[in-house]
């Protein structure tokens, strides 16, 4: 018999998918745009508008607009996906005004896609069916046949037109049980949210006669699970930027509307919560996380479990819980976009994250450059409450919980949890000594617990499908997925999540499709002004907590920074150290003092003013920091010096030593020639010279005057016939 909890909950969720239901049996088209800052600042409100007054123009009343958030590709931004009922999507790249209109009279109206304007075009065609194999690690890799290659030969063998079907290797969907791994794959089929489960070569025969010649689902294949990046696998598995990933925190971001408690609700939504809510057993949710091993996502990488196992422990009638969402690091914006694209995720897992350590007061900490972040939280917090998922007695429960918003100012410190709880006090955010750790004293000197977005977005999906289901999808010691920000010299920039233990390779390569410009990588960047950078014969390294600190570098909240050959590595460092001097918050000397005097060596090495002395200098002075600093930001800042200097000593060598920068990127060790075997006297390069350092007759080779050239190398860039050399 079902609970007074269980009960409500279902009313709310037949309510949303009864909503959902209706719509879809309505029919009609609908036009997907993305609604988030990324996508909002690529001009998508013009997009948007666009449609709108063509939507008017046209007198259609079955042409709808659905806004989502953003899916993460930037980019390509702004996506708009065109949805026609019984068509494969397609999702369209770029788009503009003069777009939008080309879209609307060719697709919606006349049902013919403009190829042209496809995102990912290149990557093949609109298919009648589309399978999508699993390819994890799990899954496809150990199985001892390649199910979907082996499918692709059988179809090649019949006289199936191979341009309708369409073969895509995936990342891991989460349908792998223990006694199935080696011995089965599972088959994500399109149209039709269709899933099968394949063991044999006789299955995918039958596939093919039935499914593909007679448009027969197979029954005997299908299984009823539903993975939990389905959704987002409906709408964008055809990309192969998103079907390598396996999203679980952003499985929600780019599908749903973020302003909307129904889509939410339909995707079986707060199901977590409601559950936990009707067993009742706090220690069972906390056993729950544990097992997951899903380790802190905001840097430091405690395990969650053991976080709120010990707030849970501290004695006292009043607990708070944080959601951390002061994403500071320069670059990176998987928190924003979570909040914007899926903000009601992460009040369930605050929630559940309360009523396991006995908490009825939660608060946000979002930076207030988050403006639309925070507008949707609160209209999230608003919603929730109109359906009593906030408040008292939530769902018929005695557990009772609000939360409120606190707005940072920007300082980069404030991710530090005792920073954090300073400011939202109303105090100056700084760091204080450990212990009393927050579990035992923390804001208003009450037991606290303090998360960040990605960990609490994850959490209603290990209490809905399992922790061993979790944990399976990562590694032995860090369980679930990772999102990163990946940017830099890389082909596709935007928001990535992959499985724990995904080799950086797999990463930039397979999904972000390569370093721009078809340059060298030289390195990457993980773990955002304090991470450190890792040189790229190390680039098949499983990216997890404890192998990035190994390399010298760190997990940190996510950010990922591809540099290619014409990097110069003493730069990286300096510029770095820049940020991290610029915002240490002055308590501690070793922080305070010692950032700055390494930024001072960094400079006079980039100035040509090193001496050989400054090199072994500098390594001392980081590890001094590394050592002493108050703070994990402050013991993290060395670590872009530290692993440049660990990997690359040499370029700090030929600057110091040899006055040079062998990428030719310090400005004072870069110097121009022209040659006078190539120069043909046209003057561009004398007619551009800022300083006019430049001198020779028209049609005769031209000099520069090194003393009083400046190096700006605007002659470098304006001559068509390769006659001025950087060196």
């Amino acid at each position: 018999m079902p609970s007074n909890v269980m009960e409500r909950y279902a009313a709310l969720l037949a309510e949303a998918q009864g909503a959902g239901a209706r719509q879809e049996a309505a029919g009609g088209i609908r036009i997907q745009i993305g609604s988030a800052t990324c996508e909002n600042a690529a001009g998508a409100g013009e997009v948007c508008d666009e449609f709108e007054r063509h939507i008017r123009a046209s007198g259609r009343t079955d042409i709808q607009i659905h806004r989502t958030g953003c899916t993460g590709r930037c980019s390509c931004e702004p996506i708009v996906g065109v949805f026609m009922p019984g068509q494969m999507p397609v999702k369209y790249q770029l788009v503009d005004r003069q777009k939008a209109h080309r879209i609307f009279a060719s697709h919606v109206l006349e049902g013919t896609p403009v190829r042209d304007l496809i995102l990912d075009a290149d990557a093949g065609g609109i298919h009648k069916y589309e399978f999508f194999f699993c390819g994890a690690e799990r899954c496809g890799r150990l199985l001892k046949r390649n199910f979907g290659e082996i499918f692709r030969d059988k179809l090649a063998r019949t006289d199936v037109d191979p341009s309708t079907i369409g073969v895509v290797f995936t990342n891991c969907f989460g349908l792998c049980s223990d006694d199935q791994v080696g011995t089965a794959t599972h088959v994500l089929v399109r149209p039709g949210k269709i899933i099968y489960r394949v063991t044999t070569e006789a299955d995918l025969d039958e596939i093919i006669e039935s499914h593909i010649r007679h448009d027969r689902p197979v029954d005997r294949l299908r299984i009823s699970d539903h993975p939990v990046n389905q959704g987002f696998f409906d709408l964008y598995g055809d990309v192969s930027f998103f079907n390598l990933q396996t999203r679980l925190a952003l499985r929600n971001s780019g599908v749903i509307d973020p302003e909307s408690l129904q889509e939410y609700l339909a995707c079986k939504g707060f199901l977590a919560l409601a559950r936990v809510l009707d067993r009742g057993d706090r220690l069972a949710v906390i056993d729950e996380i544990t097992r997951s091993r899903l380790r802190g996502r905001g840097g430091g990488g405690y395990p969650t479990g053991m976080k709120w196992q010990l707030g849970h422990d501290a004695p006292g009638d009043v607990k708070y819980i944080i959601c951390n969402a002061d994403e500071g690091d320069p670059g990176a914006f998987m928190d924003r976009s979570m909040l914007e694209g899926d903000p009601f995720s992460v009040i369930e897992g605050m929630m559940i994250g309360g009523y396991a350590i006995g908490a009825r007061q939660g608060f946000f900490y979002v930076r207030a450059e988050y403006p639309l972040a925070v507008r949707r939280i609160e209209n999230a917090i608003r919603l929730l409450r109109g359906a009593g998922l906030l408040g008292e007695n939530i769902l018929g429960s005695d557990f009772s919980f609000d939360l409120d918003i606190r707005l940072g100012a920007g300082a980069f410190v404030c991710g530090e949890e005792t920073a954090l709880i300073r400011s939202i006090e109303g105090k100056r955010g700084q760091p204080r000594i450990r212990p009393p750790y927050p579990t035992q004293q923390g804001l208003f000197k009450k037991p606290t617990v303090i998360n960040n977005v990605e960990t609490f977005a994850n959490i209603p999906v290990i209490l809905q499908y399992g922790a061993s289901w979790f944990h399976q999808i990562g590694t032995p010691d860090s369980g679930g997925t990772k999102v990163f920000a990946l940017a830099g010299k890389v082909r596709h920039t935007g928001l990535v999540e992959v499985p724990m233990g995904s080799t950086l390779r797999e990463i930039v390569f397979d999904i972000g499709g390569g370093v721009a410009r078809n340059r060298q990588i030289k390195a990457v960047q993980t773990g955002g002004p304090a991470g450190g950078c890792i040189p790229a014969e190390q680039l098949d390294t499983p990216v997890d907590f404890d192998t990035l600190g190994r390399l010298g570098s760190i997990m940190g909240s996510g950010g990922m920074i591809v540099m290619d050959q014409d990097d110069c590595m003493v730069d990286i460092a300096k510029y770095f150290l820049t940020f991290t001097e610029n915002e240490s918050c002055g308590k501690c000397t070793p922080c305070r003092e010692g950032t700055k005097r390494m930024l001072e060596i960094l400079e006079r090495i980039t100035r040509g003013q090193g001496t050989p002395e400054d090199v072994p200098r500098l390594e001392r002075l980081a590890k001094l920091v590394k050592k002493a600093s108050l703070c994990g930001l402050g013991r993290a800042a060395p670590n872009p010096v530290l692993s440049t200097l660990r990997y690359y000593r040499q370029e700090y060598e030929a600057h110091v030593v040899e006055k040079r920068c062998p990428a030719l990127r310090c400005v004072a060790l870069v110097h121009y020639e022209i040659s006078p075997e190539k120069c043909v006297g046209c003057t561009v390069c004398a007619r551009n010279c800022p300083v006019t350092c430049i001198s020779g007759q028209r049609r005769q080779p031209h000099v520069i005057d090194q003393l009083r050239c400046v190096k700006c190398g605007r002659c470098f860039e304006v001559c068509r016939f390769e006659a001025v050399a950087r060196k």
